[in-house]
């Protein structure tokens, strides 16, 4: 059973199962008869049925591919079997006697389709009146209905006479149904009318030029031709889809009216043996070789050997005409056929190729980690060609690269998407280089970069790299990232983007045109800046390109940082330490905050071919600069995920504390998103790097733990919530990390294999990460090594102990201890704590497993908890079960997995808190902490009432009590079917008990009910309830009665139903505060006095009828006034002043009713005026328009 995550949060998420594809059943006869049709719709086809010219075609066909249709084979094989044919007009037969219409409809298209029409079918479907429903009495059961009954007759699609809409009604019959059947056949034959007519018609103006007239055209050169019909319709075509493409709507919708006799949405419409040329753009870029002219094509027979084909296909006689037919259609079935093996065979091996290619990435970064030894960005064009080479080049090769350049670092395309999936577009415009160029490039050294002395996963490194945004597949990031190393590569760089730059310079009037214009440049200077030999040059070139867009949106940014790490790439470390850090820091501060983000930005992207020493040095220092003093949100989310990939590089330990302390300051930061990218790629990160070192357990824990207990100790009387959370939430950010840890240091580590029958890891297994670095499958290195691990793990804790498994020691021994220490030092009252914890357990103890937490965790709780007989009178052992070690016990661990067993223990544990604390004598907040927390979630409402109604039959009155107190709290948010068929009854069975007390506890409950619910007759339950503790005489000495029902009536009077505060709420106040008027006991005077001013000024908020008011709210109020008098002065001046606002209230209602009840004589009085405006407005002789304006206001 999935667990149920108690804070209302999806932690875990399902993966949703592919239905497996449907099997059709070949194996039933067609001598069985038809059959019969889905409940769903008993006109739609059968899931089986296949079309009937199969039957008598050749034993080989196309796969269709449409639901329903089955092998060729099997239906020869079943003809075989039962040794009979059925005939053609049998079977329309039977199914037209059967009342199949649409599978008889779609039999007479197909019959259609292979030239040999039914005359059966042709008249059935011909006749209109087989589709008229009969009027009258329906048939019996027993009578079968003609071929008129179950239709309707289709209207034309031309016409809407015809229609008759009265027939047609929502009655829920499915006519409506039938008709859209019916009239999307007479619409697909229209359609194929249209078509063969629109066929003759292209031919016919292909001939429409008279030939005489092409001999005077074709001898004369410069004479131009007339435009023909046809070309004019396909130009047409073309230019209207270049001004739609475009944006140039308003001129494509005039150029759509001129031409109102070509519909622009068809390409067919212009003639459907032409095939359509490229777009407009592609026909000017290819203006250098025009394409062949439809004059000069010529039709040419394409013929088979009948004899090659399998079957006998073809007689021995000289076929007649209707058999020619039928041979073509087999001759095209067969054609079709083998296509459809061709294609699956193709599928098959791009599959092997992507395949191969992930498994040679996989080798590659196995091999030689990142950054790489060598560099070859300009042989990313013959990347195709070397890529199945790649797994046997020497690793020293320049040319063994990845086919991906500069994806395999920086995560541009990913190692499941190969370079084939490029725009092909793109890729046809990039020239292959010539092999002299080629061989210059094997002759270049390679570049070295400093390797990191570091042990990421491949997974681990590529999901940290993948945060660093690149710019995606296109051409112009291909040329940004392939930087020119020659004079032949150079001029066909040259060659490649100018075409693209030169337009882009004449049209140059706007600011978009600048800046697309800015961003064809970024592969000249990136070339230039790579190749110029003087440093001068190259420094000016640098400046450009990052001064080159005044606010470079992310696009623009992406192709920047794109360049700079091909030049990083290409240069070596040593240059980009002197070229490009120093443009980075000139724009540290710069005013523009998409200019400082390009820094950040450009700082985790250089961070790979950076000398470790800058690295861990200077750049570590300007992203911490950033960090702390930039203002801008998003720069400062980017610096957070810049300094995450220096972690994944950086190898010094001294710098430890300094990670620890950009952890610390970026998780206050006052924004969301910055906080937000800590937990998602630094911490994780940083888990990694201080793993290696061997400090997670022994430091960085460790230093969480204590902060936590530092601010525990200073904030006994108030504690600083917000710095808990950061701390606690970087904690829970390091559960999957130490999980990981675990596992990599087991003693069967080292047995762990990979092997084909792994099983798959259950997904409800983890918790759902925030990131793909917080995933244990990614940090392992792979979920085929998870899952070996895991199985191997539940095993040893299970059977073997962990004995010498030092990192799970440490847990067990010392951080479950520490944390219940501090667990029971907060502050059980503070829900936001409590919700915290309890989350962090549950993150652990899911992470960890159900067997760790069954034999590790829970028996250390209960251990503390102690709960037993003999502790039930002692203070010493009920002083646990005061703190939030029980709400956190209970909603943070036992909460964790939701099977039966799960739940009673569940249960059982807080009826025995709650038996336990009442019998005690003990404060309930932590048993009110525990229902307040569980109640949050709806999945564990009927579980609560499970317990409630534990203390609801509870022997002791005290256990009664609180059972009754605890409704209060989770009756909101429950639903009204829950309140009514559980709660409701279990108030009133408490209020029926002998005892007072448990009756004044249900009060509070009874209110909550009255603010929530809106069901009438529940609310008149309740009503009666508690009107009977106000007017049953045994009540009228029962001053803690009088004090809650006050107190509840304040609290639920303002949200209440205006109908009960008007006619219940108030009366009784106005009741009791008479009656405390000639209470002789001071001490319950002034307590009822109290509650009552506090009750009567939360409604003072509300509206009050006037009668209402006049008749209960102020002599109520008149009372209070005139018991603080005597008793608290101070009230009194407030009374005062509250009597006095409503007094008020009173007379202006008065005064607004008496000018209501004037305007109404003064109405009486105007009639006559009135009648003269309007027999003067009955003179004016205006048109409407001009009318209109005289009641329209002036401005």
């Amino acid at each position: 059973m999935a667990s149920v995550n108690p804070f209302n949060l999806s932690d875990s998420e399902e993966e949703a199962e592919r239905r497996p594809n449907e099997t059709v059943d070949t194996a039933r006869s067609p001598s069985v008869g038809a059959p019969g049709p889905p409940p769903g719709n008993p006109f739609s086809p059968p899931a089986d049925a296949e079309p009937p010219t199969l039957l008598l075609s050749s034993n080989r066909t196309s796969p269709s591919g449409g639901e329903g249709s089955v092998s060729i084979a099997a239906i020869s094989a079943m003809a075989g079997a039962t040794e009979t044919r059925i005939s053609v007009d049998g079977i329309a037969a039977q199914l037209l006697r059967d009342q199949y219409l649409l599978t008889a409809l779609e039999f007479h298209t197909e019959l259609l389709e292979a030239g040999r029409e039914l005359p059966r079918l042709r008249d059935y479907f011909s006749n209109p009146g087989n589709f008229e429903r009969q009027s009258g009495t329906p048939p019996a059961k027993d009578q079968v209905l003609g071929p008129g009954g179950p239709l309707n007759r289709a209207g034309s699609i031309s016409t809407l006479d015809s229609l008759d809409f009265a027939r047609y009604s929502d009655d829920g019959n499915r006519e409506s149904d039938e008709r859209v059947a019916v009239l999307e056949f007479e619409l697909r034959k229209a359609k194929e009318t249209i078509q063969a007519l629109r066929a003759n018609l292209t031919h016919a103006a292909e001939s429409e030029v008279p030939s005489q007239e092409r001999k005077n055209y074709k001898s004369s050169l410069e004479i131009q031709e007339p435009i023909r019909p046809l070309e004019k319709r396909a130009l047409n075509f073309l230019v209207n889809e270049y001004l739609l493409k475009n944006e140039y709507k308003l001129s494509s919708i005039t150029f759509s009216d001129e031409n109102d006799d070509q519909d622009f949405e068809l390409w067919d419409d212009v003639g459907l043996n032409i095939p359509k040329p490229p777009d407009l753009l592609q026909l000017y870029r290819n203006c250098g070789t025009p394409l062949p002219s439809p004059r000069d094509t010529v039709d040419v027979s394409v013929g088979v050997d009948f004899g090659d084909l399998p079957g006998n296909c073809i007689a021995q006689d000289p076929p007649k005409k209707p058999d020619l037919s039928h041979q073509q259609t087999e001759v095209v079935q067969e054609l079709e056929y083998q296509i459809s093996l061709l294609n699956n065979e193709k599928q098959s091996l791009a599959e092997q190729i992507k395949k191969l290619q992930s498994e040679i990435q996989t080798l590659k970064r196995t091999v030689s980690s990142p950054p790489p030894a060598t560099l070859d960005l300009g042989s990313q064009n013959t990347s195709h060609r070397l890529s199945s080479s790649t797994t046997t080049t020497s690793s020293t090769d320049p040319l063994s690269v990845p086919p991906t350049d500069n994806g395999q670092y920086l995560d541009i395309r990913g190692v499941s998407e190969p370079e084939t999936k490029s725009d092909p577009s793109s890729t046809q415009t990039i020239s292959q280089p010539h092999p002299q160029s080629l061989n210059t490039l094997k002759r270049r050294p390679p570049v070295q970069f400093a390797q990191p002395n570091r042990k990421l996963s491949p997974a681990f490194q590529q999901a940290l790299l993948s945060f660093c945004r690149m710019c995606s597949d296109s051409r112009l990031g291909a040329e940004v990232s392939r930087i020119a190393d020659s004079e032949e590569s150079v001029m066909l760089m040259l060659g490649r983007c100018l075409p693209h730059i030169v337009p882009n310079v004449l049209l140059a009037k706007r600011e978009r045109m600048v800046t697309h214009l800015c961003q064809e440049l970024i592969p000249l200077i990136l070339c230039t800046a790579c190749l110029h030999p003087e440093p001068k040059e190259r420094d000016k070139l640098l400046h450009i390109l990052f001064n080159l867009i005044k606010r470079p949106d992310d696009e623009q940014r992406q192709m920047i940082l794109t360049g700079c790490v091909a030049f990083a790439r290409h240069v070596g470390p040593t240059r980009v330490e002197a070229e490009l850090l120093p443009q980075c820091w000139e724009q540290i501060n710069h005013k523009y905050p998409e200019r400082r983000l390009l820094v950040a930005e450009s700082c985790g992207a250089l961070a790979p071919y950076l000398p470790k020493e800058i690295r861990s040095s200077l750049v570590l220092s300007m992203l911490q600069q950033m960090l702390a003093e930039d203002k801008a949100d998003m720069v400062r989310e980017a610096v957070v995920k810049s300094l995450s990939i220096i972690m994944g590089y950086i190898d010094d330990p001294d710098k430890y504390s300094q990670g620890f302390e950009l952890m610390l300051l970026s998780l206050g930061d006052p924004s969301e998103r910055v906080v937000s990218a800590v937990h998602q790629v630094f911490i994780p990160a940083f888990a990694a790097w201080t793993t290696e070192l061997g400090t997670l357990q022994t430091a960085l824990i460790p230093s969480l733990l204590a902060r936590i207990e530092k601010l525990l100790m200073q904030g006994e009387h108030v504690l600083d919530e917000y710095k808990l959370h950061v701390f606690l939430s970087a904690l829970q950010s390091l559960i999957p990390p130490l999980f990981a840890v675990v596992l990599q240091n087991a003693p069967f580590t080292s047995r762990a294999k990979l092997t084909g029958d792994i099983s798959a890891i259950e997904v409800t297994r983890f918790p759902r990460p925030a990131s793909p670095l917080q995933d244990v499958a990614t940090i392992i290195g792979s979920r085929e090594m998870l899952s070996a691990l895991l199985l191997l793990y539940d095993y040893q804790l299970e059977h073997e102990g962990t004995t010498g498994w030092d990192s799970l020691l440490w847990v067990v021994n010392q951080l479950l201890p520490q944390l219940i220490e501090i667990v029971g030092r907060i502050n059980v009252t503070s829900s936001s704590c409590v919700h915290e914890f309890s989350r962090f357990f549950w993150r652990l103890c899911r992470t960890f497993g159900k067997i760790f937490t069954n034999t590790k965790v829970k028996p250390q709780f209960q251990e503390i908890l102690r709960l037993s007989e003999e502790n039930v009178d002692t203070s010493d052992g009920n002083d646990i079960l005061t703190k939030a070690t029980v709400p956190i016990y209970a909603t943070g661990v036992l909460t964790c997995y939701n099977q039966d067993e799960d739940r009673k223990l569940l249960v059982g544990f807080l009826e025995d808190v709650m038996t336990t604390l009442s019998l005690s004598h003990a404060p309930l907040d932590s048993l009110k902490a525990s229902f307040v927390e569980l109640g949050a979630n709806p999945v564990y409402h009927e579980l609560l009432l499970t317990v409630l109604w534990y203390g609801v039959v509870h022997t002791s009155a005290l256990v009664r009590c609180t059972a009754a107190r605890m409704f209060e709290l989770v009756l909101r948010g429950m639903s009204e079917a829950l309140v009514d068929r559980r709660a409701a009854p279990a108030l009133i069975t408490l209020c029926s008990g002998p005892e007072f007390s448990v009756r004044i506890s249900t009060i509070p409950a009874f209110g909550t009910i009255m603010e929530t619910v809106t069901q009438k007759e529940l609310l008149e339950r309740v009503k009666m309830q508690l009107a009977s503790f106000l007017e049953d005489p045994q009540y009228q000495d029962q001053h803690s009665l009088h004090m809650e029902i006050i107190r509840t009536f304040g609290r639920v009077g303002p949200n209440a139903e205006p109908r009960f505060r008007d006619e219940f709420v108030l009366p009784h106040l106005h009741k009791l505060a008479l009656a405390n008027n000639s209470q002789t006991a001071e001490s319950k005077r002034i307590d009822v006095a109290t509650q009552l001013f506090e009750a009567y000024s939360a409604l003072s908020c509300c509206f009050i009828s006037e009668e209402v008011m006049v008749n209960h709210f102020l002599p109520g109020l008149r009372c209070l006034r005139a018991d603080m008098e005597q008793l608290s002065p101070e009230h009194e001046v407030i009374l005062s002043s509250m009597i006095k606002e409503c007094e008020i209230k009173v007379e202006n209602r008065g005064m607004a009713d008496a000018q209501g009840s004037m305007s109404i004589a003064s109405s009486l009085v105007g009639e006559d005026a009135k009648t003269k405006f309007l027999s003067k407005m009955g003179q004016l002789t205006t048109s409407g328009a001009m009318l209109a304006n005289v009641f329209q206001r002036k401005k």
